[in-house]
Order: structure tokens, then C-alpha cells, then sequence
């Protein structure tokens, strides 16, 4: 069976996905950036393995053998969902294969934002480490005894809440309705009131269009003064050029950001410039157990794909 892996493989995972040739998976990787290559490829691909460059109805209809698209990872947005389902090609995500390792990295942005580490590391490498400015401290901040607001309920607040717990934070979220699997020390508030009460503000929602922007210029100045904002989730949950001018402003003081509106990133975009945010290239997602996980459900879903292999496609969403 003849797959494509888009995405810009290691060497490790180069050589781990050779080795499924012994389950009769042929799986050629092909960067993001390689678009000759991807075009040759899908001629006669029959699955794709997606990460994040968007798959188009120009994509699927230059695949005639394509029968199945294998999100890996949960977000199935840079999907033209229609033109697969026009083309009777299946969908299939993963949902909690990447949980924890995004939980890590939440909670990882939050710490180095109140910490102000990016500027700590590269004062430090500079020999300055021991010279900071005298207000700099004034914005060292902890954890415990904040109000951690969480922006959707699903698998990964359900890991990160617990953790949080246990350094002192207080916790609250915002869902479509409360759930009965929140910690009972987890508050449930309509979203305005979570806006104005978190001390961080982590967003944790699919990108669907009523999600689109919903951390705009209104919401960011409902926010309290002196907030920090974390995105894990979807970049085009925020408005970007609003976070922008919150953080110039010091309505906001600090954000930590794996996401971005566009990506990758362009070289002119505002928020590399400031001082006051932690970026990351959204790979929240992307650690050696991720990929263990992910593999085990690609991998079973092309068993099933097999003509008699029996049994429904995992986690098929289209």
C-alpha cells in the first residue's frame, strides 16, 4: 500500500517508517515544502498522512487512487472535508495521540512567560545574566494562587488541570456545558466571566468558523489587566494584530504562542519582535510518544483499509 508522510521526517522516524515495509506499507516521506514532490506522490498514493500543510480539492483531485486521509492529530481544518467526501475518500484523525505532549507544552509556555525566560536564556548567553534591568523582576511571576482559565474542556485540560492543581493555581473553564469529568476545585464560567477572572487564558477549542477570531480586540480588552494568554490550539482562534496591540500596550503582559494566523510565520510578523512573548513553531504536538501513538492508529487504520482486513476506519470524522 502506497502512503505519503507530508511532513519534514527526522531520520529516526526515516528509518522507523522504512521499516514498516514488513506490514506492506510502502511510505514515502515528502516535506511540506516539496510541492513536485507531493504532486508526483499523490498520483498513486492511495493514503495521505497529514500533519499541516492544508489538503485542497485541487490535491484530491489529483489522486485518483487516494482512498483514505489519515490526519495525524486531531484538527482536521486544513481539510477540504467536502472534496474527500465528494471523492468517497474517508477521514480519519486521532484524537488524545498527542495530548499529553501538548498538556507538557502548555503548561511549559505559561511557566516561561511568567519567568520572562526567553529574555533570561539570551541575557544569559550574552554574559548579562547578572546585569538585568532593575524593573525586570518586577515581572517574575508564579502559578500558584492564579486563576488559570481554560478555553474548552477536552483531553488535554483534562490532563493539564491536575498539574496545575498541584503547583497552587486556581482553575476555571468555559465549555459548551459544565462536565462532569472537570476536577470539583475547577470553576465553570461563561466565557466573559472567565475573561475577566484568568489570570492566564489557555485556549484549548477546535478552529470551526464560530470559533474563528473569538479572541478578538473585544475579548482582549475584556481581559484582566496584566493577563496572559497561551495558544496550543489553533492560531486562527485570536486575532493576531489585536493580540499585537495588547501586548504593545501592556494590556496583556506577556503570551505564549505555538500557533500562529499564518504559518509558517513570516519574517516581518510583529510578534517576533516582542520582548514579551514565547514562540514556538507549533510543534506542541511533536515529541517521540506522539509519534508512537500515532503511527499505532495510522498503521491499523491501512490494515483496515486492506480489502478483507474488516472492521471500521479508527476515529473516521468524514
Amino acid at each position: 500500500m502506497k502512503v505519503i508522510f507530508h511532513y519534514d521526517v527526522s531520520p529516526g522516524l526515516a528509518a522507523r517508517l522504512a521499516a514498516l515495509s514488513a506490514e506492506g506499507l510502502d511510505v514515502a516521506p515528502c516535506p511540506e515544502a516539496d510541492d513536485a514532490r507531493f504532486a508526483a506522490l499523490m498520483e498513486e498514493a492511495e493514503v495521505l498522512w497529514h500533519v499541516l500543510r492544508p489538503v485542497t480539492a485541487a490535491h484530491i483531485a489529483a489522486a485518483p487512487c487516494l482512498r483514505l486521509i489519515q490526519k495525524v492529530g486531531v484538527g482536521v481544518n486544513t481539510i477540504d472535508l467536502e472534496a474527500a467526501k465528494r471523492a468517497g475518500i474517508a477521514v480519519c484523525n486521532m484524537p488524545g495521540t498527542n495530548s499529553q505532549a501538548v498538556a507538557e507544552m502548555t503548561l511549559l509556555l505559561m511557566l516561561a512567560a511568567l519567568r520572562c525566560l526567553p529574555l533570561l536564556h539570551e541575557a544569559t548567553r550574552a554574559g548579562q545574566g547578572w546585569a538585568l534591568p532593575a524593573a525586570l523582576p518586577d515581572r517574575f511571576g508564579e502559578l500558584a494562587g492564579r486563576t488559570v482559565g481554560l478555553v474548552g474542556f477536552g483531553a488535554i485540560p483534562r490532563l493539564l488541570a491536575p498539574a496545575l492543581l498541584a503547583l497552587g493555581a486556581k482553575l476555571a473553564y468555559t465549555a459548551r456545558a459544565p462536565k462532569a469529568e472537570a476536577p470539583p476545585a475547577a470553576r465553570f464560567l461563561p466565557l466573559p466571566d472567565l475573561l475577566a477572572q484568568a489570570d492566564i487564558l489557555s485556549l484549548h477549542v477546535p478552529l470551526l468558523p464560530e470559533t474563528a477570531r473569538m479572541i478578538d480586540a473585544a475579548a482582549l480588552a475584556a481581559m484582566k489587566p496584566g493577563a496572559i494568554l497561551v495558544n496550543t490550539a489553533r492560531g486562527g482562534l485570536v486575532d493576531q494584530p489585536a493580540l499585537v496591540a495588547a501586548l504593545r500596550s501592556g494590556r496583556l503582559a506577556a503570551a505564549g504562542l505555538d500557533v500562529f494566523a499564518e504559518e509558517p510565520v513570516p519574517a516581518g510578523e510583529a510578534l517576533l519582535q516582542l520582548p514579551n512573548v514565547v514562540l514556538a513553531p507549533h510543534i506542541a504536538w511533536l515529541t517521540g510518544g506522539t509519534i508512537e501513538r500515532s503511527l499505532g492508529v495510522a498503521v491499523e487504520n491501512c490494515r483496515r483499509l486492506r480489502a478483507g482486513a474488516g472492521g471500521p476506519l479508527l476515529h473516521r470524522v468524514a
